[in-house]
Formats: C-alpha cells, structure tokens, sequence
C-alpha cells in the first residue's frame, strides 16, 4: 500500500528556526539584560539589574525603555556619560554588592560628588560618614602638645637668654643646677632655663622626647 505523505521536513531549517526563535524570546524576556555605558571614554559593561538596583538613581532611569532622560550613545551602542571614569568604579562596585570601595589613588569627596550626581543617597553617607571618621583620626594625630626646651646657662647670661625667647616659645621655670651648698665663687652659678611652646604632636616624633627630656632634667635638678 501506498501513502500519501502530506508534510515534509527539513531539519537543519528547522532546527536553526527553533534555535533563533529560543533567542529571540531570551532577549526579549530580559530587555537587553547587558548595558554598556561610556563614562568619559571609558567602557564599563553591567546589568539592569545592577543599574537599576535603586530605583530612583540617574543610572536606573537611564537604562529604562520609557526614560525621559534624553541619552545619546556611542557607534558600539554604549550609553554616553560625561563624567569622570576613575570615579564610576566605586559607584559601579556599590550597586554591585552594596558596599564603599575605594582606591588610595581617589579621594572620598571626590566618590561623594559622583555619588550625589547619581543620585545615590545611600553611598552619599556612606562617603559622609567616612570623611568624619578619617578626618576625626588625623585630628586625634595632629593634637596640639606643649613642647618643652631646656636650656643651661650661667647667671649672668640669664638675662640675654630670657629675652632672646621667641617664636612662639614662652617662659616656664627657672631651676639652679647644683646644690645649696656650694659656696665656691671661683665656678659661676648655672641655671636651667625651661621653655615652651605648643606644637602639633608628632607620633613616636621628638616632641614627645624633648617633653621627656624636660622632665628628667627638672628632676635631676631638684634632687641636686
């Protein structure tokens, strides 16, 4: 018997047909889920999910079908922003996974500033909170100490030196070297003369060692 064979196939058409329509729905599914944005020149590839992670940011809206921004893009298709491309990365970071990254190379203000452009509020005091805190520690590091000078010299030079003290250095304490005992007139009495000034405190530096010295000195001194 004989039959009629009413459809025929072919398929590798069919095949590539079924594999073209799979893509089709795939990028229709995700609107275009890559962007590629150009940043001053410089190419940065994301996803609309990250970009539009808060929904009210410059970036969110840019990548939106129905934005109202009017954005241009580049011969590549990449969204043209012009601002500066050392200071995207760290804004790219934290809508990535949400925390504040940034190079020793950038300042703080300088991600604070992108960040209030982009509309991210939340980075804004992040970057805030971080200026406080790093400017609240070189503070604490440069706190105003008195620096002391000790300085010996015979009774009848104390009164040049005396009024030689200047820049800022201020009179303290005079302390006789020696004890009250001595009475040969052949040696001159000799003073220490101590002064002091203030001065930004120096880590591990020679003010603290001066300051140091000072009271060894004024010790040594009083028990003469």
């Amino acid at each position: 018997a004989e039959f009629d064979m009413p459809f025929s196939f072919d398929t590798e058409s069919d095949n590539q047909s079924m594999k073209s329509s799979k893509e089709s729905v795939a990028y229709s599914s995700e609107g275009g889920r890559w962007v590629r944005l150009n940043v001053g020149g410089q190419i940065f590839q994301t996803t609309r999910q990250t970009l539009a992670r808060e929904s009210n940011s410059f970036l969110s809206r840019l990548c939106m079908e129905d934005s109202e921004l009017s954005s241009e893009k580049d011969e590549s298709g990449a969204y043209l922003i012009d601002r500066d491309a050392q200071y995207f990365a760290p804004i790219l970071n934290y809508l990535r996974h949400g925390k504040l990254v940034v190079n020793d190379s950038l300042s703080l203000e300088g991600v604070l500033e992108e960040s209030d452009f982009y509309n991210l509020p939340a980075l804004s005091n992040m970057c805030a909170d971080k200026i406080l805190e790093r400017d609240a520690q070189k503070k604490a590091t440069t706190e105003t100490k008195h620096v002391y000078r000790v300085l010996q010299c015979h009774e009848e030079e104390l009164t040049t030196v005396v009024s030689a003290v200047s820049d800022g250095w201020k009179f303290e304490q005079l302390i006789p070297v020696g004890t009250s005992f001595n009475y040969s007139t052949e040696v001159p009495p000799e003073y220490l003369c101590i002064v002091s000034r203030e001065c930004p405190d120096v880590v591990n530096g020679n003010a603290t060692e001066s300051h140091d010295r000072a009271k060894l000195l004024q010790q040594k001194a009083r028990h003469n």
